[in-house]
């Protein structure tokens, strides 16, 4: 499903960076492309709500999806699977186009045009070159035209529908921050603390200590025994923030806490009062935890978003190549890598990816640039070890992490790359989610002698 949606939407989306090879023929040219549309007698193929798909707009679009697969030595699927798929796609497309009508959405000339001239200029063309070299690949230019309208006209609609509704917390933020730094960075966490204090300073008397000794044990035992720890602090505590914030003392880095009141802490749940006395030099300290979260990323002692130098070796499925055939295939070389064999070299003669000529060298590699499981993958690596294959949409991965660094520029910078990588994958997640609940909703019949058309 994956690669039919992206030979779909290849008009726009590969043409903006640049890959013109991938630009789609028009669905109207597929029969010029070898299809069987000229054979095919123009009946309904799926209702869809108020419209319909015919059975020659779905052949031509399977002519398409052919030849484009063909042209990129791609394995072809069975025609019946490869039908059932596109004709999926026609449906959600067709359903998404009518929501789009509903609410409003009209895609002006201007804004076709617009986006034409960009993609012009993304491909190193003037507008004029650029529509030749559409119109010398066989596609006639309103179709084209007609193609950028409604994937402008998607892309609106997602916006409107999915997009705009997504939100990301400061505390997600810091979160996929921590997460990135790997297993041998611990997470900081913010901690939210009540405390009472008993002063009783060093070089008081000793009848003065014991005094204050013996008033804190009593506090503690009230505050164990679950009476009320503001109440506790503001009658008793002789805090400056007692009286006014019951003991309270927000959210705070455990860099700014006292060594002692971290240490307590981190063998608490929230809520639970420290069993024991904590001796300071200002007195006696009763400590409860009321909350942890991640740290918040806003000072210079924040952590930092960290990117990953990762190598991989990958195995697609498919053309002959099982998934239990890739996945045993990469065990059997990380077994010969473990045993001393040279990971670029496997990678070189092995991989089916770019980066086998840089023995699977990726480079450095920030946050939200692989696809999740690869992420969380190398996430959870210690530096120069090597995962179990790892499967994503591509195939089965091999990924060993090379080391890792602090993302360059400022924590405001690092924090807008987190929101912007986290409220990608919400979006997507989202988008998903919106997808099936329109199908669910949509009154969709497919005609029983489609999928055994030939």
């Amino acid at each position: 499903m994956a690669i039919i949606k992206q030979l779909r939407l290849a008009t726009l989306a590969a043409a903006l960076v640049g890959a013109a090879s991938f630009l789609p023929v028009a669905p109207a040219q597929a029969q010029a492309l070898g299809g069987s549309s000229g054979q095919t007698v123009d009946t309904i193929a799926a209702v869809v709500n108020n419209g319909v798909i015919t059975r020659r707009e779905l052949e031509e679009r399977v002519s398409l999806i052919t030849h484009r697969l063909n042209q990129q030595n791609a394995p072809v699927p069975p025609l019946d699977q490869l039908r059932q798929q596109v004709l999926t796609q026609m449906v959600l497309e067709r359903i998404q186009l009518q929501k789009a009508k509903e609410d409003g959405i009209n895609i002006d000339d201007a804004a076709v045009q617009r986006t034409l001239e960009r993609l012009a200029q993304a491909n190193n063309m003037t507008f004029e070159m650029y529509r030749a070299r559409i119109e010398a690949q066989g596609v006639p230019w309103s179709t084209f035209t007609g193609d950028a309208r409604t994937e402008l006209t998607l892309s609106r609609l997602r916006e409107k529908e999915v997009d705009s509704k997504i939100t990301v917390s400061d505390a997600e933020v810091a979160n996929y921050i921590a997460s990135q730094r790997g297993p041998n960075a611990g997470q900081t966490n913010d901690l939210r603390i009540q405390h009472i204090l008993v002063k009783a300073p060093l070089n008081a008397a000793q009848t003065d200590i014991e005094a204050a000794q013996k008033k804190a044990e009593g506090l503690l035992a009230e505050a164990k025994g679950g009476a009320s720890f503001e109440k506790l602090a503001k009658s008793n505590s002789q805090a400056p923030d007692a009286a006014k914030n019951g003991g309270d003392l927000g959210f705070l880095a455990p860099a700014k806490l006292p060594p002692e009141f971290v240490k307590a802490a981190s063998a608490l749940r929230p809520g639970e009062v420290n069993p024991e006395l904590i001796r300071t030099n200002d007195g006696f300290e009763i400590v409860r935890l009321v909350e942890r979260r991640a740290g918040q990323g806003t000072s210079a002692d924040a952590p930092k978003l960290v990117q990953t130098h990762v190598r991989h070796i990958l195995l697609r499925v498919g053309d002959g190549q099982s998934e239990p055939q890739a996945r045993q295939k990469l065990l059997d070389i990380r077994n010969q890598i473990a045993a001393g064999g040279d990971f670029a070299k496997f990678a070189r003669t092995y991989s089916q990816d770019g980066s086998s000529s840089q023995g699977g060298d990726l480079g450095w590699i920030s946050p939200g640039e692989t696809v999740p499981e690869f992420e969380r993958a190398m996430n959870s690596l210690q530096d120069g070890q090597i995962s179990e294959p790892v499967r994503s949409e591509y195939g089965y991965h091999l990924i060993q992490v090379l080391g890792r660094r602090d993302a360059e520029g400022s924590i405001s910078q690092q924090m807008d790359l987190a929101r912007q990588a986290i409220g990608q994958r919400k979006a997507e997640q989202a988008y998903a989610d919106w997808l099936r609940e329109l199908r669910d909703t949509a009154y969709v019949e497919v005609k029983p002698s489609v999928m055994g058309a030939q």
